[in-house]
């Protein structure tokens, strides 16, 4: 089955990094697509992060990014990353990513705080 597949999250102190991976599996293959990340807060509706063109050079930030974190993508690997600094907790969410098609992963649970 098709499928995107996240990892990456984890539990860190204001102001550490994380970075995120986001996957194709079953014969899903990023190549060409864009790609983007999403996350959603409890209680909170599902917000973009960021996205990248297929050949990676173009790049969107949501304004709450503020140069913060950086997405990039490895075509070879089929792989996108989300390399997050400066983490705040208003970061916390469980973040997804996201292609063209309907596909979405299962997400990956960031949690920031002291």
């Amino acid at each position: 089955q098709a499928q995107l597949v996240e990892s990456g999250g984890g539990s860190v102190q204001p102001g550490e990094s994380l970075t995120l991976s986001c996957a194709g599996s079953g014969g899903l293959n990023l190549d060409g697509y864009a790609v983007g990340w999403f996350r959603q807060a409890p209680g909170k509706e599902r917000e973009g992060v960021s996205c990248i063109a297929p050949s990676g050079g173009t790049t969107n930030y949501g304004d709450f990014v503020m140069g913060r974190f950086t997405i990039s993508r490895d075509n070879a690997k089929k792989t996108v990353y989300l390399q997050m600094n400066s983490l705040k907790p208003d970061d916390t969410a469980v973040y997804y990513c996201n292609a063209p098609g309907g596909y979405w992963g299962q997400g990956t649970q960031v949690t920031v705080s002291s």
